[in-house]
């Protein structure tokens, strides 16, 4: 574990098992995720590989973060009452970190010089990947922040009071590991990737206009700047029995499009297409993990 610059968090999708296809099976791997996520975006990041703590049979369950979904882990609906989503995530980060906390707080009190009086913690950015099912998760993270408080990532703590003539080189920037509460990882959040996802139903994509429309007023207001990217491949944006699939896909696209001008281009949306000279299978669904074009 690392002080980082970013923190990477992958929602995966639906377990897949038994399917005798060794490129499959190794990108299904949580240690293998784990390291391709800190190869697309440096060794600063950490990675956190996130599982729905319920399957029934192969179909992902995140009813601790969306509590509106059926038995299969499909949505009845976002929304953003209770912050489910934000405070699981924190938990979960939280308690993951204190199986090694001994050893960070040895790190930080080894870093930090004997004469420090105040300091200024920088909290890390994060980028939410869903893959799959986990794109479920994003659409209620985006529900959230879309109702969030906009607050700085930089929080000055000053532990005594200093004159004003106190020299501020005595001043130590301290960056967390994990955000420590819900509002500081809503708004520690600088991308969001949609990662090859799909649904039997609707919901795969948020296509509330409000929702977009308050993510960028959030930004006007002085919120960090937000990039959506939409990765897929021909699985799911090329299915014909599940064509809400690259409706909503679209959607999405448009209302993010309507709204970047307002806030100086600080709102971005990419799409990126992989495989596009494939026919669709289960394979591809896996390898856009390796393939992701993340710049």
């Amino acid at each position: 574990m690392q002080v980082p610059t970013a923190n990477a968090i992958f929602f995966n999708g639906d377990r897949v098992q038994g399917t005798r296809n060794p490129v499959i099976e190794r990108l299904s791997d949580l240690q293998k995720l784990a390291e391709i996520l800190i190869s697309k975006f440096g060794s600063s990041v950490n990675a956190w590989v996130i599982e729905a703590s319920i399957f029934n049979g192969p179909f992902a369950v995140y009813k601790d973060f969306i509590p509106s979904v059926n038995r299969y882990g499909e949505p009845k609906s976002y929304n953003p009452v209770g912050f489910p989503a934000s405070s699981s995530i924190v938990t979960l980060l939280s308690n993951c970190l204190k199986e090694v906390q001994d050893i960070i707080s040895k790190r930080q009190k080894g870093n930090l010089p004997a004469n420090l009086t105040a300091s200024i913690f920088c909290q890390p950015k994060s980028i939410i990947l869903g893959f799959s099912k986990g794109g479920t998760v994003i659409n209620q993270l985006v529900t959230e922040l879309s109702v969030s408080e906009v607050r700085s990532t930089r929080i000055h703590s000053q532990l005594k009071e200093l004159p004003m003539s106190e020299d501020f080189s005595n001043f130590q920037e301290v960056t967390e590991i994990i955000p420590s509460s819900r509002e500081s990882l809503l708004n520690s959040i600088s991308e969001i990737h949609y990662v090859d996802v799909g649904l039997n139903s609707a919901g795969a994509y948020t296509n509330d206009p409000n929702v977009i429309e308050r993510i960028s007023n959030r930004i006007t207001q002085g919120a960090q700047g937000l990039r959506f990217f939409l990765h897929g491949t021909p699985r799911q944006w090329c299915d014909c029995r599940r064509p809400t699939i690259r409706t909503e896909k679209d959607k999405l696209v448009e209302l993010l499009e309507m709204e970047a001008p307002r806030t100086d281009r600080k709102l971005q949306v990419s799409q990126r297409f992989y495989f596009a000279d494939r026919p669709p299978d289960l394979q591809m669904h896996f390898e856009i993990i390796e393939k992701l074009d993340v710049t």
